[in-house]
């Protein structure tokens, strides 16, 4: 067993659930969501030793992006659809129904995969545009244009009280 399993199981433990809720929002299925953890620390894994060196919560994020993003370009379909919805799954999380509301779930899941990726990491994990950029691998500049976008088609959409998730900022930025 190599030296970097030990750190790669903690980080795993501890980071996981934040970064589930990600692959969540994200996918807007929590089944969904498990996969796509998965196969992101599946891919992580074997290059540990490189990426606990530098910020290995960025990275993780960034390929949970790129994974999600060619999911969607491939139009993955893991699972067909049935005539009976399981049970939701149960969250202790006093904040989810502002997060988890049929709108602004719909809303969020509706924009196209980058500006949805920038939602979830600027507002969702609250990163900066320099940490966004970093992670979708993109200029600034991108950022601040794909957030404009979202939160105007985001904007059309929501009740104005659902318009708090952006934090009361206006600049989209």
């Amino acid at each position: 067993m190599s030296d970097a399993r030990p750190d790669f199981e903690e980080f795993v433990a501890a980071r996981s659930p934040r970064l589930l809720r990600m692959a969540w929002l994200l996918t807007g299925d929590p089944y969904l969501a498990e996969d796509l953890l998965q196969t992101a620390l599946a891919k992580v894994w074997p290059r540990w030793d490189q990426v606990a060196i530098d910020r290995p919560e960025a990275y993780v994020r960034r390929v949970l992006v790129n994974s999600h993003v060619s999911w969607w370009r491939r139009r993955w379909q893991g699972e067909l659809p049935h005539d009976r919805l399981p049970e939701p799954p149960t969250v202790e999380d006093p904040f989810d129904d502002v997060v988890t509301g049929q709108v602004v779930v719909a809303a969020v899941r509706a924009l196209p995969a980058r500006q949805r990726a920038v939602v979830v990491l600027r507002f969702f994990e609250d990163l900066s545009v320099e940490d966004t950029a970093e992670a979708l691998g993109c200029s600034t500049g991108t950022v601040k244009s794909q957030t404009h976008r979202a939160l105007q088609a985001l904007r059309g959409k929501l009740p104005a009280r659902e318009l708090l998730l952006d934090g009361g900022r206006r600049d989209g930025a």
